[in-house]
């Protein structure tokens, strides 16, 4: 089977010169981009790391992340994608759990990783990229790469080697690292080709943090056609929507959030022509119908949503363009679903006991494909239990109708998830259990229209103790990144519990999601 690299590889020698990134204003080619892919190569395995070896990355969207991957494909070393967004104590838990041999961090995140970089446990070597001052014991991405070679290093990589490790929130409260194979992405392109054509040297905009499951997909199938990744470091509607309609991008991939605040952020965004723009994928968050609507109707391309989970690579569903027209000829429900399966993938609605349900049914969705993670980073029973029967059980609960549509209603576990982020609801409150006024707390999402959304602490105080909602929110502030902070916080007498005492978040949800038909993408 292919590995990552071999399509880059195909591309370098066939098309040299076409355009393989542009980022801030700078244009890199495939034959450019294969210099500086095998210069990294080969200084990975100068600095030691062998097949399976993992190194970290922290870093906001770049050109070094496409890098990062396929230098890392070509050796077989595993690259482990921090989100940005954490705080210093989250990047030290995930870098010393994946047991990173290597350090690689740009710009601004040097210094934010500073404070915790002398307790990272297994770390040999940290790498600073076009940072702005370089703290001692930090190498400089160029000397760290100006001596290598420029050419292809001498590995044999298989496809059943591991390819990247992410970082995902799970039962225990604490991140979980998904390990994704060779053959597992590679399949992924293949499938997401039947349904997301591009051609060689189209733009797609890279806009979505690279570090997030989708992002990466977009990327390597990007490569896989032969294209170009416009790459815009961080999100600004503004800069996004002038992207779209002045810088010729084929597709796109936009959360929910982004296509909403495109929408209302950007006075000017129905007035734009997009004549390039062929497509937009979204997911990994709840959209509204109205917001879609409008969507569809102010870019006037079409729309491809993908429903999964980074343990999945990334999509196990697609709602294709034409379910969308569809849609808007008459069949309007179809917007509140997910899609039907992937090709070559199986997706079922079961009950408690993994029995499939008919048609109508609301059970846990499940789903199995060359395309699911290899298991969790060194947790075998975790892995054991969400992959049971060789099925992926994916927490969401749902039903499926006549034809094969999914519907996705709520959640089995208590996922949230946040403008396309998830947050796992007992490691805030881990957080909130540390204020001295709090005596129980649950934490819940509760919907927002532009997040989809948002965290909300539930808090019972200590008898005799006070504090409003202003202290609990300042209480979070450098334990937890901002988008798993609550947003609001409520006050109550006691949470609602069974008899065997676990809190019942559906009924603390209920008020807050009263009439609202769809609760999770």
């Amino acid at each position: 089977m292919l590995r990552l690299h071999d399509p880059f590889d195909f591309r370098v020698r066939e098309m040299p010169d076409g355009e393989f990134a542009v980022f801030n204003g700078t244009r890199t080619t495939y034959g450019e981009a294969a210099i500086a892919v095998h210069r990294l190569a080969n200084a990975l395995l100068a600095a030691g790391l062998k097949r399976g070896d993992r190194f970290a990355y922290l870093s906001k969207n770049a050109p070094e992340y496409a890098f990062l991957f396929l230098a890392a494909s070509k050796i077989g070393a595993v690259p482990v994608p921090l989100n940005y967004r954490l705080a210093p104590p989250e990047w030290q838990y995930i870098v010393d759990d994946a047991k990173a041999r290597l350090l690689i961090a740009r710009g601004e995140y040097v210094a934010a990783i500073e404070p915790v970089r002398a307790q990272l446990a297994t770390v040999e070597r940290c790498v600073a990229l076009a940072a702005p001052d370089i703290p001692a014991g930090w190498q400089p991405y160029d000397d760290f790469v100006g001596g290598a070679p420029a050419t292809a290093p001498d590995v044999h990589v298989t496809s059943d080697d591991d390819l990247y490790q992410m970082y995902t929130s799970g039962t225990t409260g604490r991140p979980k690292g998904a390990v994704l194979a060779q053959g597992a992405v590679m399949a992924q392109l293949a499938q997401a080709s039947f349904a997301l054509g591009s051609a060689p040297g189209e733009r797609a905009l890279i806009v979505a943090p690279m570090y997030h499951a989708a992002a990466a997909i977009m990327t390597c199938s990007t490569i896989w056609f032969g294209g170009s990744l416009y790459i815009q470091e961080d999100f600004h509607p503004v800069h996004a929507v002038e992207a779209l309609s002045e810088e010729r991008i084929g597709r796109a991939l936009l959360v929910p959030a982004m296509i909403q605040a495109c929408l209302v952020m950007v006075p000017d965004v129905a007035e734009r022509k997009y004549d390039a723009l062929r497509y937009i994928v979204y997911g990994a968050s709840p959209i509204s119908e109205a917001t879609l609507a409008r969507a569809i109707d102010v870019f006037g391309c079409d729309f491809v949503q993908g429903y999964g989970m980074t343990e999945t690579t990334a999509a196990v569903t697609y709602l294709l363009p034409s379910d969308h027209h569809r849609a808007l000829a008459g069949k309007p429900e179809l917007l509140l679903s997910a899609g039907r399966a992937m090709v070559g993938t199986e997706v079922r609605v079961v009950d408690a006991q993994d029995r499939p349900l008919p048609p109508g049914e609301v059970g846990e969705i499940v789903a199995r494909g060359p395309q699911m993670m290899r298991g969790y980073w060194n947790l075998p029973e975790a892995s054991r239990e969400a992959l049971r029967g060789g099925w992926m059980h994916t927490g969401d609960a749902g039903r499926m109708d006549e034809e094969g549509y999914l519907y996705i209603s709520d959640r089995v576990k208590d996922m949230i998830v946040s403008g396309g982020e998830n947050v796992y609801p007992r490691e805030v409150e881990e957080v909130l259990f540390q204020h001295p006024a709090i005596a129980d707390v649950a934490v819940i999402g509760v919907p927002d229209e532009k997040w989809g959304e948002t965290v909300k602490a539930i808090v019972v105080l200590r008898e005799g103790a006070s504090a409003d909602a202003a202290l609990i929110l300042e209480h979070c502030q450098g334990k937890l990144a901002g988008y798993k902070r609550p947003r609001s916080v409520d006050f109550v007498d006691a949470l609602p519990r069974n008899p065997s005492g676990k809190v019942l978040k559906r009924e603390l949800r209920e008020p807050y999601w009263a009439g609202h038909g769809r609760r999770v993408s």
